[in-house]
């Protein structure tokens, strides 16, 4: 399957019509709830996200060459995953964008969870008073009325960036539902406890599937180690100027 510059290369068949598609690529914390979903619910890896334009690098897992983006799922539990441990940079936005919504289109998923931690600013940290919940954006009504009836705030003003902000705005041209779930981080919230409350977001959207939250803490750690040392690592590959896609 082709869209734009980003492309899925699939490697095996599963049945995932009315799942869900989880998008975990937006940051550390994102990652780490990607990470945690994949271990705890014992996904697959199905498929990568491959593209001319992604960083040259070779993710290394249990001695194992990886794509630096994957997707992962499981037809029981009716979920897909897709998640990278690189920063992706801002000009592909809405080409992964497009690829994921496509593809979740493709196998019929009817609904998609994009995930974005964002950073305040010095100055909006110290006009911070207390902190914020989990907040929800729906593309529609009917992602909306899901929110709602999870008790999950909705977002009614602001600006939703990077990749998340790409697929609500790709969804107007896509039969599935989205629902952006955001988490604003600062010194008092670190990646660790983001990652916490969107589980726990995710756990109410998705009653079907058992996410404790508990077991997340001893992992999280690590695994915000391990995805630091990755993008660490792959920042001299990212220098690389790659070839212009045709």
């Amino acid at each position: 399957m082709q869209t734009s510059v980003v492309e899925v290369r699939q490697f095996k068949e599963l049945d995932l019509s009315g799942g869900v598609v989880v998008e975990a690529f937006s940051g550390v914390a994102s990652g780490i709830v990607g990470s945690y979903i994949i271990s705890s619910l014992r996904l697959d890896q199905i498929a990568v996200m491959d593209s001319p334009l992604f960083p040259p690098v070779s993710i290394i897992s249990a001695g194992k060459p990886e794509f630096p983006a994957r997707i992962y799922a499981a037809p029981q539990r009716k979920i897909a995953v897709c998640c990278s441990e690189l920063t992706m940079p801002p000009y592909l936005y809405r080409s992964i964008a497009k690829c994921i919504l496509s593809w979740a289109n493709e196998k019929n998923c009817t609904l998609v969870i994009s995930l974005c931690a964002m950073p305040l600013s010095e100055k909006e940290e110290k006009c911070r008073k207390k902190c914020t919940p989990v907040l929800g954006v729906g593309s529609n009504d009917r992602s909306k009325q899901i929110l709602e009836n999870n008790g999950i705030s909705q977002l009614d003003f602001g600006v939703v960036p990077g990749i998340t902000g790409a697929i609500l705005n790709e969804s107007k041209w896509n039969a599935a539902d989205v629902i952006a779930l955001l988490v604003e981080t600062y010194s008092e919230v670190s990646d660790v406890r983001a990652a916490a409350l969107m589980v726990e977001a995710i756990d109410l959207l998705l009653p079907g599937i058992d996410l404790q939250v508990t077991p997340l803490y001893a992992e999280a750690e690590e695994i915000e180690s391990r995805l630091k040392n990755v993008r660490e690592q792959a920042k001299q590959a990212r220098s690389i100027r790659p070839l212009p896609y045709s």
